[in-house]
């Protein structure tokens, strides 16, 4: 059962109210031009960790607030992405009902802007919760997985993978599990797209993992098939990228509160190109020196 929540753009906006029988629409306003959409373009986000309380600071920020600031970024994007992903850890501490309303108002311009939204879930949300904040994301049938939220978010130049590592929530390590991993080997086995895999839970391959705890099975679906070229993830508010044999291991920024001091709060503007990814940072802070730094990674062959 994906999480997705389609674009509100303004033709979409008309045809819907057109079609419901509403009155005129002024023809200066219809007629208006939709801000251009960058197919390989993908925003992503991780740790937005909002929160009902939203005036009230969490380690030093407001993370409504930060979370706003970098959802500003995207649509001030020129052309903007065709997609975003939050890469869990969307909500506080335990995904309470009251945060996932507040993260879908701030999200309510982003879809409006003509971009498509997708979550992915951490452990410090709740599956109940979120499908009742965005009853419309919820689709009909048999899950792919069950109890799991997995999707294939598809641009011309590449396949994203979203995957569902959220085990418990409020508990800090993450679990893929035996089902979802069978079934990310039998996505993979198609022909297809380069594909890039998203989780929220870090690779940990310590005896006591405080991030993804079946990280030793997961690389071995990984590393054995060539499509993949990068593992995506989020969970431990820090900006890294490295490799692991053939596979980019590329951790995704917090936009909320940080472990250290030295790391950004931002996000990636990853652009797709021939035989790559550009990814560029994104600092909250745009007086940032680090703001809009691009690393390109290539692609195995």
């Amino acid at each position: 059962m994906p999480i997705h929540l389609p674009p509100l753009s303004r033709r979409r906006f008309l045809k819907t109210t057109l079609a419901a029988g509403a009155a005129a629409v002024l023809p200066g306003r219809a007629a208006a031009a939709e801000p251009a959409i960058d197919p390989n373009r993908v925003a992503i986000l991780a740790d937005t960790h909002v929160w009902e309380n939203t005036g009230e600071p969490y380690h030093g920020v407001k993370p409504a607030e930060t979370c706003k600031a970098a959802l500003e970024q995207v649509l001030a994007l020129s052309p903007r992405p065709a997609h975003l992903v939050i890469v869990g850890d969307l909500a506080h501490l335990a995904g309470l009902p009251g945060d996932y309303t507040v993260l879908k108002r701030l999200l309510a311009p982003v879809r409006r802007g003509g971009v498509a939204v997708h979550l992915v879930l951490g452990n410090h949300d709740h599956r109940a919760n979120v499908y009742a904040a965005f009853p419309d994301a919820k689709p009909a049938g048999k899950a792919p997985v069950p109890h799991k939220h997995v999707a294939v978010v598809e641009t011309p130049a590449a396949d994203f993978l979203l995957l569902d590592s959220l085990d418990e929530t409020n508990v800090t390590p993450g679990l893929l599990g035996e089902a979802q991993r069978a079934w990310l080997a039998r996505t993979l086995n198609a022909p297809g797209k380069p594909a890039l895999v998203l989780a929220h839970h870090n690779p940990d391959r310590r005896e006591k993992p405080s991030g993804l705890t079946d990280t030793e099975a997961l690389f071995q679906v990984l590393e054995r098939r060539r499509r993949v070229q990068a593992y995506v993830f989020g969970h431990t508010h820090a900006w890294s990228y490295r490799k692991q044999g053939d596979v980019h291991l590329v951790n995704v920024p917090a936009t909320a509160h940080i472990f250290n001091k030295k790391q950004p709060r931002g996000w990636l503007d990853a652009h797709l190109e021939e035989g790559g990814v550009c990814l560029t940072l994104r600092t909250v802070d745009e007086t940032d020196p680090r703001h809009g730094k691009a690393t390109r990674l290539a692609w195995r062959a």
